[in-house]
């Protein structure tokens, strides 16, 4: 199916939206609960199932429905279809700080694979399934998992990233990157996890003791701050907050 044609802005800074501009009949897919507002003439409909195959059966529909469950997405995606006259708007926000990452899939070859919660909205024709990374050391220690999403179609799909995005363009290259800020990358990169360093480097460097791997060509998105590292600086093991505790046992003593 090919994907509708849609125009789009993207708003904000360190909390980013991407506004779409639908024309009557155009219709945009999001993630369940992704949606900002939407404008008059916009309808909704949730369906268990991304649109890019209508003559897909119940059974079908179902498969699709239980490999979105087994990436941890909702089974359900929401369509919106502009049905009045003119244009129209739907606006879809980021769900923690970052950036919106805009690509056309007809530029990357058709094809990228994301982490299993960067994909935000795009436009109907374009195909959400499963990837399975075939290294299962990729899989036991890669941060996002083993399960990845595939987005296949030759228009507009919108991704998020924590943090500031990176972009690489390998060519024959190897990039390592901490496992957590792999936000996606062309199909035939290989992605893979490696010890990070000896066994000393990996106990006391703080890079964790894995790092991921890409290799090959092509391009690679990196996101500066995933957000479980963000949950864990905020949360009450982070580590700063052992730097207080340990300064306020200190000053306790020497008081």
């Amino acid at each position: 199916m090919k994907s509708h044609e849609i125009d789009y802005k993207i708003k904000g800074h360190d909390i980013q939206f991407v506004e779409i501009e639908l024309d009557p009949q155009e219709t945009v897919i999001a993630e369940a609960g992704a949606m900002l507002y939407m404008k008059e003439g916009i309808n909704f409909i949730t369906k268990m199932g991304d649109g890019s195959e209508p003559e897909k059966g119940l059974f079908g529909k179902l498969l699709s429905a239980a490999a979105r469950k087994i990436t941890g997405e909702s089974i359900f995606i929401t369509h919106f279809t502009h049905q009045g006259s003119g244009k129209s708007h739907v606006a879809f926000a980021a769900p923690y700080p970052g950036t919106i990452i805009p690509l056309d899939l007809d530029d990357v070859g058709g094809t990228i694979i994301v982490q299993r919660d960067a994909f935000l909205c795009a436009a109907l024709g374009t195909k959400i399934s499963i990837h399975f990374n075939q290294k299962l050391g990729a899989g036991f220690f890669g941060g996002e998992g083993f399960i990845l999403q595939k987005l296949q179609g030759d228009g507009n799909v919108f991704i998020h990233a924590g943090g500031t995005v990176i972009e690489h363009e390998l060519n024959g290259e190897t990039l390592r990157v901490d496992t957590g800020c792999v936000v996606g990358f062309q199909e035939g990169i290989d992605f893979s996890i490696q010890r990070a360093g000896n066994l000393k480097s990996m106990v006391f460097g703080g890079e964790g003791l894995f790092l991921a791997t890409l290799q090959g060509t092509g391009k690679v998105w990196l996101q500066s701050m995933p957000i479980s590292k963000l949950i864990s600086q905020l949360s009450t093991g982070g580590s700063n907050s052992h730097k207080e505790e340990s300064g306020g046992l200190l000053n306790s003593l020497l008081e």
